[in-house]
């Protein structure tokens, strides 16, 4: 079943909208910046072809994302790696989802936030589990947040080659994992992940670190 326009229209029930959905892409990555997005979709021209950007071919993220910011209002927020090692990939997701908030080219009265933990964010929220495959908007977000990390990741790659960044986008796969035990981290990789953090410093009892 495709995400649809339930959870928006029960928000507008109560409120005169504008109504945005947030999601993030790269929280689990060890490499390059956490992104979040918000997009706010008119009921009457909601582009086709919206999905959980998970369950979609990069090809066809490409091609929504294409039709979303033809037609919706969009905003994208970053935290960058340097943040996530200084604050914690939880509170720099929040951060990013913020930012792409306030990034949006009119105020949204309501957040519609894809999990179950409510970021402090300009406007209240609500928060949907699984919001990407149930929420439009916040699918379209999903979408924006998602083709533009991978867009990021690529751009990287070149002056990185070894590490993969091309295909596996950041994540411990194995391809990333060798290269990071041959040639060490670099200056995009998130420092306070346990499988840079020990390469980096040795693995020690009571270290905190984010294990994966």
């Amino acid at each position: 079943m495709a995400p649809h326009y339930i959870f928006e229209s029960r928000a507008l029930k109560t409120r005169a909208g504008p109504i945005a959905g947030v999601d993030e892409a790269g929280r689990g990555p060890l490499a390059g910046p956490v992104i979040a997005a918000a997009v706010i979709l008119e009921r009457k021209h909601i582009p086709k072809g919206i999905n959980d950007s998970k369950q979609m071919t990069a090809e066809a993220r490409e091609e929504a994302y294409a039709r979303i910011v033809e037609s919706a209002a969009f905003g994208v927020g970053e935290a960058t790696v340097d943040e996530i090692d200084l604050i914690n990939i939880r509170q720099a997701t929040h951060l990013a989802m913020a930012r792409a908030l306030r990034a949006l080219p009119l105020r949204p009265e309501f957040a519609l936030v894809d999990g179950n933990d409510a970021p402090a964010l300009p406007c209240k929220c609500d928060t949907i589990v699984d919001g990407d495959a149930r929420s439009v908007s916040i699918a379209a977000a999903s979408i924006i947040a998602k083709v533009t990390r991978d867009r990021i990741m690529r751009a990287l790659h070149p002056g990185h080659p070894h590490y993969g960044w091309f295909t596996n986008k950041g994540y411990s796969t194995e391809e990333h994992l060798k290269a990071l035990a041959s040639y060490g981290p670099c200056v995009h990789h998130r420092r306070s992940f346990a499988p840079v953090h020990n390469i980096l410093y040795g693995a020690k009892t009571g270290d905190s670190i984010i294990t994966l």
